[in-house]
Formats: structure tokens, sequence, C-alpha cells
């Protein structure tokens, strides 16, 4: 895993701007604590920051080719699952390799078959390619969107990165915020291409573009496809259980040490099983970290969306397959402490207001990277299998909205109260919410003979697996990355998304549960009590004192009315806030912490408000 970023310019000679290249690299430390690397021809620069995971000592980049007709070079973030195979096919066309990493793979594997490498490749990556012998910059990015990549047009060329604090690291790079930027990071419709800073976009997941001298193209190698399902429930689960054990063994290969996040639910425990089972045929022995809250499993109180304590399921898990296991105690000061969420925020180069879902996750993953490099995650299984308790509701399967939107609608909570009332009028984030939906739903593929029912579902799947799934792909990457973690994520391999997206729903739910499909295709590796889990989300804390600490902190900033923060937030909202006793509501919880997201990516950036 690494940190990519470059330069095309057309109409300069970029030999002589080394160090704004070095800067674009340098935001990126933490994406690559290992190696450095910047190569600069005339009109390219590229800049790689490096987390040695395969070949350590061979992987260095950025990685040059000669040909005959020029050089090309890759600057490459991610991991390639098919590689060997991959390497032998590219040596059996008469392809020389230097070192053993996947790195030379995608590059020679360009030389081959050009622009359509990508779809060749197993994994998740986002990767630049020079090409000297057509003066082009292509840009490549994962089907899933696992990892990030983000460009800036300019008047000549273009800059790309990992991440948009490299671009802005550019003074050719404007940090601005639009009314259309404030919709998207206000409604999180993750709408495909954009993110929050004006003219910044982002590579779309499976997508390729490609820059020249004439302009900039993209094109589409993979996306979601409507494909008749020919399998019986056996077949199904059989198949299932093929493609999870291949993709897990797959993605245990690394050069460095590993392990697995355990939460207790079916989907980590599923991923911990197999590959519990893999190396035990390997003769070695299995990491997992799990975290906590003080005092959280003897007080715990269940709600709608967290059921369970995950402490007795976690024990559970690691009793059944023996792991080496640590659990990641935290309190409510370290969650709420601001240089960590200051930390988040850094990380994620934008506010979203998601608090100690956020922080605690930060700090997982840091204390994780003290003994290992690699973990494998249970992300992304709900999206893939139906998992989500609003899948099986009425309310959302027939409502003309996002599915996770209609909850929140239907438990009546306003998740924007907190906004300016002249902003929120302004930016009419409903209507922009009903065109995201109307354009996502309409570019959904559905069997001629699909009923009703059928269709609704595969709908609801489509805008999780488009939209719902970036969003945490997203946060996942941000906060691994930003501790030099490399997170994997086995439920985004594309043959198992496709396989189970095919699947009929009523098949998916066979046994009248959430993820029969998994449940039963795993049911070998998990124990019992959790294959019989009801699915329970990510912990928050419960401590109040969480709750007190964020209402001194923006107590502080309602001290400060002139601050810049109040041409978007309501400053008799917060002022009511801060002073409320008690147990507050959930939504005013998450609505402190989007103020103070606000408040200090605003310090932090500086961003220029370009308000409606």
């Amino acid at each position: 895993m690494c940190g990519i970023t470059g330069w095309v310019s057309y109409g300069a000679d970029l030999r002589g701007f080394r160090n704004i290249v070095e800067r674009m690299t340098h935001t990126m430390v933490s994406r690559g604590p290992d190696g450095y690397g910047v190569w600069i021809r005339e009109h390219v620069a590229l800049g790689h920051r490096r987390l040695a995971v395969i070949d350590p000592i061979g992987g260095r980049q950025p990685m040059i080719a000669e040909t005959s007709g020029g050089a090309v070079a890759i600057s490459y973030s991610g991991e390639i699952y098919n590689f060997t195979e991959l390497r032998e096919d590219l040596i059996g066309r008469g392809h020389v390799f230097k070192t053993q990493c996947d790195t030379e793979v995608a590059l020679n594997g360009y030389i081959e078959w050009g622009e359509s490498v990508a779809e060749y490749l197993n994994g998740m990556f986002a990767f630049a390619i020079w090409d000297e012998r057509d003066a082009k910059l292509v840009l490549v990015r994962d089907r899933m969107g696992i990892k990030p990549l983000y460009y800036y047009t300019t008047g000549d060329g273009l800059l790309f990165g990992s991440e948009p604090k490299a671009i802005f690291a550019n003074p050719l790079a404007s940090k601005a915020v639009d009314a259309d930027g404030l919709r998207e990071m206000l409604a999180s419709t993750k709408a495909p291409g954009c993110s929050p800073w004006k003219n910044v976009a982002e590579v779309e997941p499976g997508t390729t573009v490609t820059v020249t001298p004439a302009g900039t193209r993209t094109h589409t190698y993979w996306r979601l496809k409507a494909l008749e399902h020919h399998d019986d429930r056996l077949a199904t689960v059989n198949r299932i259980r093929e493609l999870m054990a291949d993709v897990v063994h797959r993605q245990l290969v690394a050069d460095v040490p590993r392990c697995v996040l355990l939460s207790g639910g079916l989907d980590s425990s599923a991923i911990t099983g197999l590959a519990a089972l893999h190396l035990a045929e390997q003769g070695e022995e299995l990491r997992t970290f799990s975290v906590d809250f003080d005092g959280y499993e003897a007080n715990f109180r269940p709600t709608s969306v967290r059921l369970s304590p995950d402490a007795p399921y976690v024990r559970d898990m690691v009793n059944h397959v023996g792991s080496r296991h640590r659990n990641v105690m935290l309190d409510s000061s370290m969650v709420a402490d601001l240089e960590v969420r200051r930390a988040t925020i850094q990380a994620r180069d934008a506010p979203n207001g998601w608090g100690d879902l956020d922080t605690s996750l930060y700090l997982l993953f840091k204390s994780i990277r003290t003994t290992s490099t690699v973990a494998l995650s249970g992300e992304s299984a709900d999206e893939v299998f139906g998992g989500y308790p609003w899948f099986s509701e009425d309310l959302v399967q027939n409502s003309k909205t996002f599915p996770w939107m209609a909850m929140s609608k239907s438990r009546m909570t306003d998740p924007l109260a907190w906004l300016h009332p002249d902003l929120r009028n302004s930016l009419d984030i409903p209507t922009y919410i009903a065109d995201q939906y109307s354009s996502a739903a309409t570019s959904v593929d559905h069997l001629d003979d699909a009923d009703e029912l059928e269709q609704n579902m595969r709908t609801a799947c489509y805008l999780h697996l488009t939209r719902f799934v970036r969003t945490l792909l997203d946060r996942k990457d941000r906060m691994s990355m930003a501790t030099s973690l490399e997170v994997r994520v086995p439920f985004c391999d594309h043959r198992l998304v496709e396989y189970v997206y095919n699947t009929p729903w009523r098949l998916k739910r066979f046994d009248g549960r959430e993820k029969s499909l998994l449940r039963h295709a795993t049911k070998h590796v998990v124990p019992e009590s959790i294959s019989n889990r009801v699915k329970s989300g990510y912990p928050l804390t419960q401590d109040s004192a969480y709750v007190k600490i964020l209402q001194q902190q923006a107590r502080d900033i309602v001290a400060e009315p002139g601050a810049l923060v109040f041409d978007l937030v309501d400053h008799s909202w917060l002022s009511k806030a801060t002073s409320a006793d008690g147990d507050i509501p959930s939504g005013v919880k998450a609505g402190i912490n989007s103020v103070l997201d606000l408040y200090h990516w605003l310090e932090i950036y500086k961003p220029k408000l370009v308000l409606p």
C-alpha cells in the first residue's frame, strides 16, 4: 500500500519544479513510511511514498521500464492478488522481471495489454502510468473503489494524488468549496466522480482516465450488470464457500506481519475462521484484534442498531480458532480527544461528523500498527449480501430514496438541524438527494422477467454497492493509511460481488434471515453463537462522559460568535445543544460532532467557501 501523486504539463518543463513535486509527495508520508521516490521528465513528474508489503527490497518506485519507443513509468498503490499467475503469463509472453513485486506485474501488464491491463487485475489498486511513447498519462482505479485517486485539471495538463492534500500542495490548485461541494459533503450520497472540493474530481471505480496533449478522456472498464443466475441453493452456497476460501487465501499473501479485524459479527468472524484454517495448514498462528470501550459490556444498553455487545462473541471466536488476540480498550477521553479528531479530519481531507466512529477506528488501527502491517477486514459484507436491517423493511423497499436515508426519515430524525437556516434553504439538500437517487436508480440494469420485489431489491443492492459502500471504503482507507496500516477487504473481490449481486433476492434470504448465503457458506469455520447472532453495528461508546466532553468542546465554539464556522452553523442550535442535560438524542450528538468537525476543518485547511 502506498501514496501516489504526479503532475502532467504539456506547456512547461517540469524538471525545474522538483521542489513542488517533493512537497506533493511528502503530504502522504503516512501512506508510505518505508520509501520515497520522484521521477521527472520534461512534461511529467511522478511521486511515490511506499508502504512495503510485497518484496520490500525490490519494489521501489516510481518503477521504470525502458522500451524501444521510450520509457514507461508507474507510480502504484495497492495490491494485485493474482499477480503470481499474471507474472507467469507475462514471462511466457517474453517479459523479463527484476523483482518479485506486484508493481512490476502492473507495469509489464500495461506494456503487454495497454490501458486494458485493469481488466486482468484482481485486487485493490490505484496507479498512474506515464507512457513516453505516446506522451500520455493513464490513471487506473480498481473496480470497487477500494483505493482512492483524485485529479485536478489544469490549463495544460493535470495534477493527481491518492488524496486531495497532495494536489493542494501544488500552487496551481485552489482549496475552494462551493455549493455543490457542500451539498455532497452534507448529503453523503457519494456522487460518482465528485469530491467536496471544487475542481477536484475522483477517478470513478472501474474507470481509467487518460491524459494526452489533445485532452482528457475516461473509460469505464467494469460496472455491475444484471445476469441470469442458474445455480440452485446448494450450488450457490458451495460456490460462495469456494470463492470466499480463495479470496481469503489470496489476501493473506504478504511479506510483513498480518492480522484480522475481529468484531464478533458474522462478517469478520467468517474472515477470521477462513484465515485461521488456511494459516493452520501452513503451520502459522493467526493474530486478531478488536476494539472495545471501558465499561461497555457491563453497562451495555441495546439500541435499534446495536443489539448486543461484541465482547462475548469475540471471545467465542477467539476460543474457536485459537488466535493470538488483543482487545484494544478505549475510553471517552481518548475518542473525544481534539488532537485525535484533527488527525482524522486531516486523514479524510474533509469534515464528516462521524465522531467516535472515526476516532475509535483511527486509534484501533494505530494500536494494530505496532505489531502488524496488513489487516483483513469484514467490511462490505452487508452491502454484498444485503445484511442491513432496512433491507427487510417494506418502508425502505418501496421508498423512492436511498434506503439508509429512508430509515433515518422513518425515525423522524433531522441530520441537518444544526445547519444555518439561510444556508439550509439555499442548498436545498432534499432536492439534491432526490436528484442523486433518480440518477443512481435509473442506471440499474434489470432482467426482463424480474418481478417488482426483485427489481426493488436489485436497486437497493446496487445503491449500496455503488454509493454506500464507497463511503465506508473511503473511511477505512483514510483511517488505516493515516496510521500506515494496510487494510484489505475480501468481500470486495469483484468475482464474489458479481456472483452474489446476481443471486435472486429470495435466495439471498432463503432461511428468512439476513445474509443467509454467507451464514451457510461459512458455518464450517464459525461457532454457532456467531452464526446465529443478529447483526449489531460497529460499536459506539455509551458513556455519558463522552457527550459531556463534546458539549464542553462545543461551548468553547459558542463563545466565539464571530467564528467562521457560524457561516455554516446555526449558533442558537449549538448553544441549546451544549446546555442540554441528561441523555441527549443521538441526532443532537451527531450534530455536535458535525459542528466540531467543521470548526477544525476550517482551521486546518482554511478553504475558500463559495457560498450560495
